[in-house]
């Protein structure tokens, strides 16, 4: 599903990955876990495609069998908008947007049929409990209900992976549970593949395996 080689990344003159090794495998949860500072999120910015590694060395980066090195920008564009699904810490929902049109927004990019991708936003929103709630603006929507709405805009292209940055970062801890057991619901239910940077011990202690960044590499 995902493999990564030698993946470096530097910031002027501080080199912030030190060639990161990695596999993971389809339908498996992975959570990686590790001290401020340590390259987590850099990590999971390359592996999304919102970054990229050093050329300089040589790596290599292959999701869902298909390579992106040396791809052109246009390309990962359409990549990523296919095959990789994001949640944030912070919902990040479009205020002026009703729930079901926040998360058709990446299915539009597409160019998919608006009448299916609508059905389809809706059967999500349902199976996430928010069947009631497709027509509310993110304002009247509760922390937990909104990050679920997030969850559903991730899945509404059917990617072949999730990255999650902290996604129970900014909820209490009764909804953080329940969004920590929805991600094993999907994986059950879809054999959907995901990759959560998280400091939740409780979210780590779930997952299939959890990996430790330390100083820019896996320990």
């Amino acid at each position: 599903m995902i493999l990564a080689k030698n993946i470096h990344k530097s910031y002027g003159n501080v080199e912030v990955l030190k060639g990161v090794q990695l596999h993971i495998k389809k339908g498996e949860v992975v959570a990686i876990v590790g001290p401020s500072g340590a390259g987590k999120t850099t990590l999971l910015q390359i592996l999304g495609t919102l970054d990229k590694p050093e050329t300089t060395a040589d790596y290599e980066l292959t999701l869902n069998d298909i390579s992106l090195n040396g791809i052109s920008d246009k390309e990962v564009s359409k990549f990523r908008n296919k095959h990789i699904g994001f949640i944030f810490q912070f919902h990040q929902l479009l205020p002026e947007f009703t729930a079901l049109e926040n998360v058709c927004i990446p299915a539009f990019i597409a160019r998919k049929d608006k009448k299916e991708t609508e059905k389809r936003a809706k059967e999500i929103l349902t199976f996430l409990g928010l069947e009631d709630r497709c027509e509310h603006k993110p304002n009247q929507l509760s922390g937990g209900e909104q990050q679920r709405v997030a969850v559903a805009r991730a899945l509404i292209n059917k990617p072949s992976v999730i990255l999650a940055d902290e996604p129970s970062g900014n909820l209490d801890s009764a909804s953080a549970k329940k969004l920590h057991e929805l991600f094993f619901e999907l994986r059950d239910k879809f054999g959907q593949t995901f990759v959560l940077v998280t400091h939740n011990e409780e979210l780590a202690a779930m997952a299939d395996r959890t990996l430790i960044m330390k100083d820019g590499v896996i320990i």
